[in-house]
């Protein structure tokens, strides 16, 4: 008899079929232990006895859109830190918001296109309001999309533990960041101010379209492209220019490159992307 907690190399076949499709990510037979660890959470609050019944049912086409998107959200890698890979906010802050000052923007678009539990997105609205702060401008605003909806709803909620928040630097803590009123909590919430800036939304980069409005003046989409075949990186990228303006910025992940690709990009800065074009 099979172990519940076991997935068989057909259901793993199926699973990993299905989420690549679905969401571009590569698993391989490598991620079959993470596979089987995640899986089992959904298993033990189901009335399926296995991982592979579990997996029947959600792969039958008889599974409702809800429990499709328990499968995606448990397969999907949520990794983010505030302030991560620092040097591209500090490019931000440092050339790409003084060009937008002298080319006389007075509203910077933004969007972190696999935005997680909203640390980068939050990170970015911090840097931004910094330098509106000290420079009298321009004013901004962010979308924050990400394929999983669990962690969407922690990024609304903007409340994270202390630990978590000690990248943020200390100036930036107190004036973005309210601490509970219950230090035994140890955790801190952004800022409303800040929170009024982003509006976090459910979007697939895996969709023919992305329905974000008018073109992006910045675009973050890092440590996502890197679980994707080339292939489909070449694609999303594709899109993901589509939504930024000429002028505009992509920045990816420091081990995310566009070598190869055809793409109207020019190299500005480290995984730092500059629109050509028209």
């Amino acid at each position: 008899m099979q172990d519940r907690s076991r997935i068989s190399p057909r259901a793993f076949a199926r699973i990993a079929a299905f989420i690549e499709g679905h969401a571009g990510i590569k698993m391989p037979q490598s991620k079959r232990l993470l596979v089987e660890g995640r899986l089992l959470r959904n298993v033990n609050s189901s009335p399926f006895g296995s991982i592979d019944e579990y997996c029947d049912h959600v792969l039958s086409g008889d599974a409702s859109e809800a429990e499709l998107r328990d499968l995606i959200n448990a397969l999907t890698t949520n990794k983010t830190d505030f302030f991560r890979e620092p040097g591209h906010f500090d490019y931000i802050r440092s050339v790409i918001l003084p060009l937008f000052v002298k080319e006389g923007k007075t509203r910077v678009r933004c969007w972190s296109a696999a935005a997680s539990t909203g640390m980068e997105a939050y990170t970015l609205a911090m840097v931004l309001a910094d330098f509106v702060l000290h420079n009298a401008g321009p004013d901004f605003d962010i979308l924050a999309t990400d394929i999983d909806t669990k962690v969407l709803q922690e990024a609304r909620r903007g409340i994270y533990p202390l630990p978590s928040l000690a990248p943020v630097p200390p100036q930036m803590q107190q004036r973005y960041v309210q601490r509970a009123n219950e230090p035994a909590r140890k955790e801190g919430r952004i800022a409303p101010s800040l929170r009024r800036k982003i509006a976090f939304a459910q979007l697939n980069l895996m969709d023919s379209h992305y329905p974000v409005g008018d073109p992006m003046d910045i675009i973050m989409c890092r440590n996502v492209l890197i679980y994707f075949e080339k292939a489909v990186q070449e694609k999303v990228i594709a899109r993901l220019c589509q939504k930024l303006r000429p002028g505009g910025y992509l920045l990816l992940g420091h081990s995310e490159s566009i070598m190869g690709l055809d793409l109207p990009l020019e190299t500005v800065g480290n995984t730092v992307f500059r629109k050509i074009g028209p």
